[in-house]
């Protein structure tokens, strides 16, 4: 089937890509540089032509509170609109477990926002939340840096593979719309702050991890499961260690 994946150039959407054309679909990857743009609507129409599915797993350039909920309303808004024109017959979006636990993160608000859309479009969907990927597990302590000090909130922390994610996704993308939600999450629950002590380490990091119950996750303070799946969660494969051995960068 034709599938088109925005912000298919992405960390995550070039995974999907991959991965969906070596099981025989036709996956197209939409975003600026191809000559699609979903704030303008520029080139909408044209790619989803004869397109079953659309996954969505763009982001916004800004997490700025304003700007990430402007990006996601008028997104979305247009990317439905264009659909249902089209007639596509499944949604797909990548979205974060926890975003109902922690709605005055300016973030998750505007997932909340963006998922609201979706629910209420006449186009049967699925969403995936997921946990965070590894691939930004070091973006996130320099986030929380401070001085010498890297303050963390000890709270349970799943972070997921890339790879899995998109496997998740794709998995999904495939089969019968849910017209609801999955979770995702890794294979390996931590303490979040016994993780970036563990992370840093294994990096050569001379930064101090500090235990802080009030230190925020990008503007926000967790509580204590809401950076985790509940039960019934998709599990991903690949370990953070395994990762790290094949990915030194950590990146």
């Amino acid at each position: 089937m034709k599938i088109v994946v925005v912000g298919g150039t992405g960390l995550i959407g070039s995974k999907l890509v991959t991965k969906l054309g070596e099981h025989g679909h036709e996956a197209l990857a939409a975003a600026p540089s191809t000559g699609v743009n979903t704030l303008t609507g520029e080139g909408l129409a044209e790619v989803l032509a004869g397109a079953s599915v659309v996954i969505d797993v763009s982001n916004s350039p800004s997490f700025e509170r304003a700007a990430v909920l402007e990006f996601f309303e008028t997104s979305t808004g247009n990317l439905l609109a264009a659909e249902a024109a089209a007639g596509v017959r499944h949604h797909v979006a990548l979205s974060v477990v926890g975003t109902e636990r922690m709605p005055d993160n300016g973030y998750f608000a505007a997932k909340i926002a963006q998922e609201k859309l979706i629910e209420k479009s006449s186009i049967p969907f699925s969403l995936v939340h997921a946990t965070q990927f590894f691939e930004f597990i070091r973006s996130i302590a320099d986030e929380a840096t401070d001085g010498d000090k890297v303050r963390i909130a000890p709270v349970l922390f799943q972070p997921m593979a890339g790879d899995d994610v998109a496997q998740a996704v794709g998995r999904v993308a495939v089969g019968s719309p849910l017209n609801g939600r999955v979770e995702v999450g890794g294979p390996e629950r931590f303490r979040m702050d016994e993780f970036f002590r563990e992370a840093l380490a294994a990096w050569g990091d001379p930064r101090q991890v500090v235990a802080d119950p009030q230190a925020q996750y990008f503007g926000s303070v967790p509580g204590e499961r809401t950076l985790v799946p509940g039960d019934g969660a998709t599990l991903g494969q690949i370990r953070y260690r395994d990762w790290l051995d094949r990915t030194p960068t950590g990146k």
